[in-house]
């Protein structure tokens, strides 16, 4: 097996598909809008584009847990973890592409030998691409690169790998043992560094500011496509694609809206989900208000709501549990008449959030994973009245040695003040 040495040589890459989200400042500056926000900007200033220093720790980590696992390797295609260790992104076909990592070595490619090319732009030099033909299995490259490179038969394979590739493997290699790769993949993925941690913040305060910016656009009959396009145009003069998606009135009550629309009136809510990235890192914001005047029940369920959100946060640090904190808000939304189980929150009180809006680990009843720090989460407890109206309150948190804490500030203050000075 190769030695250390080999694994420490690390070429540089490409500027990949996605670009330098370390621009964000510039690009705003760029389109006329002057970033006047002094955490924003702070923020942005800090963060700098991932590179060959951060994919070699990350593969330091990973090499320990295949190790741990008693695994020869893992194999990854293309998606949100072989951005995480490479940086390289790619699509998905029916052409098998990919890498396989081994303990203490750089990635080792499978590439489609009339794709080389195109993937020499991206991945560096000194990293080896075996290339399989047309006329070719991929199946059994991919095994015979296992087995000159690994001391085991057995190859951990990332969770999001697609089953043709698995049949494929299993069929052409059949003592080539599959195993689970998650715990490599979301051991690695579900810790976050601090530069991680920057990118989300900054992707979750440029939404909340955005937001913030198309509610002062509220307007009676204004559908919800308007108010859609507000949010886009102002996450878009930060320098970043972003959205978010709108109910009104009753269709606040589908947690992820309706396919029916309405023009907005007085007494509607609004209900607003969406986010943005920064180098690739999601935010995920929810936010809820009412047009004109709330009714003494939306102030009650918004109030309920928030102080869920807050249990939650607090439940959330070191040691605990992922039921723990769903149980925390759920129980908040119990006592106030609003249970039981799910019934009226009927979701999960948040997910893990990174280079996917959804990812590992998941806040859920049965999830008895131990929280540690560097771990984020959306916080997003929610009370749906069929045919009426919804309510949430989404923020992220990333977890610390003390507890947990919002990223991107601007926390809901009430109905009428969804985003708090700070």
């Amino acid at each position: 097996m190769p030695g250390r040495r080999e694994f420490l040589k690390i070429g540089s890459l490409a500027l990949l598909a996605g670009g330098s989200l370390s621009s964000t400042l510039a690009a705003a500056q760029l389109s006329g809008q002057k970033v006047e926000d002094a955490k924003l900007k702070s923020l942005l200033e800090a963060i700098q584009p991932f590179g060959p220093a951060d994919f070699q720790l990350r593969w330091q980590k990973a090499s320990r847990l295949i190790i741990d696992r008693k695994l020869g390797g893992l194999f990854v295609e293309p998606g949100p973890t072989m951005q995480y260790f490479t940086g390289v992104n790619w699509w998905r076909s029916e052409r098998t592409f990919g890498f396989i990592l081994f303990p203490d070595k750089a990635p080792v490619w499978v590439c489609s030998a009339f794709e080389l090319d195109r993937a020499r732009e991206m991945i560096p030099a000194d990293q080896e691409i075996r290339t399989w033909e047309e006329n070719e299995s991929p199946f059994l490259l991919i095994s015979k690169t296992v087995r000159e490179y690994s001391r085991t038969k057995k190859i951990g394979i990332e969770p999001s790998t697609r089953v043709f590739i698995i049949h494929g493997l299993r069929r052409d290699d059949p003592g080539l043992e599959l195993m689970d790769g998650s715990p490599i993949s979301d051991g690695c993925r579900g810790i976050k560094s601090d530069k991680e941690i920057r990118c989300l913040e900054a992707a979750n305060r440029i939404t909340k500011l955005a937001y913030r910016e198309a509610f002062g656009k509220l307007k009676e009959g204004m559908t919800q496509d308007e108010l859609a396009g507000f949010i886009r145009e102002a996450h878009t003069r930060y320098g970043v694609a972003g959205s978010g998606g709108p109910s009104f009135g009753p269709a606040s009550s589908f947690p992820h809206g309706s396919r029916k629309r309405k023009n907005l009136e007085k007494g509607d809510v609004i209900l607003v989900d969406g986010g943005c990235r920064v180098e690739g890192y999601s935010s995920d914001v929810t936010r809820t208000l009412v047009f004109d005047r709330a009714s003494a029940l939306q102030e009650k369920i918004w109030d309920t709501v928030r102080r869920a959100q807050l249990a939650a946060l607090k439940a959330c640090r070191p040691g605990a549990t992922c039921e723990e904190v769903d149980r925390a808000a759920r129980r908040v939304v119990e006592e106030a008449g609003f249970g039981p189980g799910y019934k009226y929150f009927s979701h999960r009180v948040g997910h893990g959030i990174g280079l996917e809006g959804h990812e590992y680990p998941y806040l859920v009843q049965g999830n008895k994973l131990r929280i540690q720090p560097g771990m984020t989460f959306s916080n997003e407890p929610g009370i749906y009245l069929p045919g009426e109206f919804g309510i949430r309150i989404e923020d992220c948190m990333v977890v610390t040695e003390e507890g947990a804490r919002i990223m991107g500030g601007l926390e809901a203050a009430s109905l009428n003040e969804p985003f708090a000075v700070d």
